[in-house]
């Protein structure tokens, strides 16, 4: 993977593709939050080795007030890119209605600098709403103040507001993406023509659903061909059939769990949760994750898979194991 460059004024204009580093199908891995300094180290093992193994990117998500998540994935970036020379550092949803826009877009740029270009910015919106009453924030407003919030940020990285704001390494700025689930979500995205970011438990038909919808929401003069196209899913590449067995017993657990707190979700969350594990995630041996990317890679198009490990129940060596065999035997079969 070549190292992203700055493009000078009258180069030509990238397409998503090449500002998101896509010459061919690629594989990146997701990452949850950390609890302890223990669970911190083992994540940066686990960026260290995925990016010398050739993975395309990894991806943080922005979440409060819970044990072990993630408050800051620009931060934990910037950790990942002291240790790494070439792996993407992504963010499934930086949460724009609870961010001042010129500070954030600072500090975007400022990561983006320092790591010479290698940031892909996924932006979401949130729905839960103790967290918009923690940060001032009326949950009616979050669909508007989304759209004021990337407005100035996008027109302080062109040099407009007050000039403040010192541009990205990558022009006019990082590639971006929307994280959506329902047809609001899906519709923000496709207004602005950029990629939508599904979440790991869509079902597979779900996500051809949304990938329609959002397609059927472009701006007449955008080819939807020329749109990135990324999918998130749960990704276990398994040591044998009964440790394939186990780990779907344990996402079936989770999912128990994730029921339980379906009545106070978006509906469309409701919706997702309520389908059968193994429609979204995908646990096996290698050939068997081999084939079932390579048929949702067909179907769907898709030009980059994220890879969200399973988390309940699994120690950090059983990812990272994971990890490795999934680089091994999937990434150079699909590549």
């Amino acid at each position: 993977m070549s190292e992203p460059q700055p493009c000078a004024a009258g180069d030509r204009a990238p397409t998503q593709r090449d500002a998101w580093g896509l010459e061919r199908f690629a594989l990146g891995i997701a990452l949850g939050g950390a609890r302890t300094p223990a669970d911190w180290q083992a994540q940066l093992r686990i960026v260290e080795r995925a990016d010398a193994l050739g993975f395309h990117s990894v991806w943080l998500p922005e979440m409060h007030f819970a044990p072990g998540v993630t408050a800051s994935p620009l931060l934990a970036h910037a950790a990942f890119a002291a240790r790494t020379t070439r792996i993407r550092l992504a963010t499934t949803s930086v949460l724009l209605p609870i961010h001042e826009p010129l500070a954030l877009a600072d500090e975007v740029a400022a990561l983006d600098r320092a790591s010479r270009g290698r940031v892909v910015l996924g932006l979401g919106r949130g729905f839960r709403e103790p967290l918009f009453r923690a940060f001032g924030v009326d949950p009616k407003s979050k669909r508007a103040r989304f759209d004021a919030c990337l407005d100035a940020m996008l027109d302080a990285w062109a040099g407009g507001a007050d000039g403040s704001v010192r541009a990205p390494w990558q022009h006019p700025h990082p590639p971006l993406a929307v994280a959506a689930f329902g047809p609001l979500g899906l519709a923000q995205a496709a207004r602005r023509a950029l990629p939508y970011l599904p979440s790991p438990i869509e079902s597979t038909r779900q996500l051809e659903a949304n990938l329609a919808a959002h397609r059927a929401g472009l701006p007449p003069d955008v080819d939807p061909a020329t749109l990135v196209r990324p999918a998130m899913r749960t990704v276990h590449v398994a040591a044998s059939d009964a440790d394939a067995d186990r780990v779907l017993d344990l996402l079936r657990r989770e999912v128990r769990g994730l029921r339980g707190a379906g009545a106070r979700a978006p509906r469309a969350i409701a919706r997702a949760v309520d389908e059968d594990v193994e429609e979204r995630a995908i646990v096996g041996t290698a050939q068997r994750v081999v084939d079932a990317l390579g048929a949702l890679r067909e179907r769907l198009a898709i030009d980059l898979v994220v890879a969200a490990a399973p988390f309940s129940g699994l120690a950090p060596s059983e990812r990272e194991d994971a990890l490795e065999r999934l680089a091994a035997s999937v990434l150079p079969a699909l590549a």
